[in-house]
């Protein structure tokens, strides 16, 4: 018989379970869209993934002052980190009412530092939608940020990656990340979408729905390489957003929780490996000159 929670609350885990004393509490498991759907800003794997997504980009940053459009939503630190690199960046906002608010130091810890030498650039918020740049004129960044799964949530994810392209400058780069194969198969074995799990591996084009009505479309590596190279654009390189598991990061965090900073390191020092490790494919294009 399962102990009542009242009774768990006041027992320890060691006496009904067998397990060790200094054991860590078993956590009820979450499903794929449980994990998945949302970034809680106060769980531990959500600040590992957020933190890894800002280290990365500080990597990937150009060296010089550039000038960068930011495609992946206020939920996304990336705009004011690139402006405290000293880039100018015009950041797209589904509304106007989601304008980026200056961060507190003090308070979250997640203002970023100006580079040294450098005085931050500016940052312009810009309402539209990511799907389609009318609005900007061809060649005009040098860069686009397309991160936060944006381009998986566009489905016809073709002609997002045309107009990417055709704001890009010759030499430019675009960041992007997606929803990969692995996610989508999971989300439809969650649902009990077995015909359609058995196709999702060799699917072109693999539309997975969410329990809330939402649709997003999945890739493997060699869809996205292909995609791109359908924009014209080449590959620089593509890996996944985590290698380290959520349950992994979750465990970690909890028998030290000031293991933040090393999981971040051993992420970013691990070897690259095949698309079918994460959830969500991280990549890197450059525009031919």
């Amino acid at each position: 018989m399962r102990p009542s929670s009242g009774f768990a609350a006041r027992t320890p885990a060691s006496s009904w379970t067998g397990a060790p004393a200094d054991a860590l509490p078993e956590e009820p498991t979450r499903s794929p869209a449980e994990q998945f759907a949302g970034s809680d800003p106060l769980s531990a794997y959500w600040r590992f993934y957020w933190a890894v997504a800002g280290a990365q980009l500080a990597r990937w940053l150009p060296a010089a002052p550039s000038r960068l459009l930011d495609l992946s939503a206020p939920e996304f630190r990336g705009a004011p980190r690139a402006v405290a690199a000293g880039h100018d960046v015009v950041t797209l906002l589904p509304s106007a009412d989601q304008a980026p608010k200056p961060a507190l130091s003090l308070v979250n810890g997640h203002a970023p530092a100006p580079r040294p030498g450098r005085a931050p650039g500016r940052m312009r918020p810009v309402v539209g939608d990511p799907a389609a740049l009318l609005g900007f004129a061809s060649e005009g960044f040098d860069g686009v940020i397309a991160d936060n799964r944006v381009l998986s949530r566009q489905l016809a994810t073709e002609e997002a990656l045309g107009e990417i392209a055709r704001v890009l400058r010759p030499g430019g780069r675009a960041l992007l990340c997606v929803d990969s194969v692995v996610l989508g198969m999971a989300l439809l074995a969650e649902q009990d979408c077995w015909p359609e799990l058995s196709f999702a591996p060799s699917a072109d084009v693999l539309l997975v729905p969410w329990p809330d009505g939402s649709i997003t479309r999945c890739f493997t590596a060699e869809q996205l390489t292909e995609m791109l190279s359908g924009a014209g654009l080449e590959t620089e390189w593509i890996r996944p957003r985590t290698v380290l598991s959520a349950s992994t990061v979750e465990v970690m965090m909890e028998r030290d929780p000031r293991a933040l900073g090393r999981l971040v390191e051993m992420e970013l020092h691990a070897e690259e490996s095949d698309d079918y490790v994460g959830v969500h494919l991280l990549a890197s294009a450059r525009k031919p000159e």
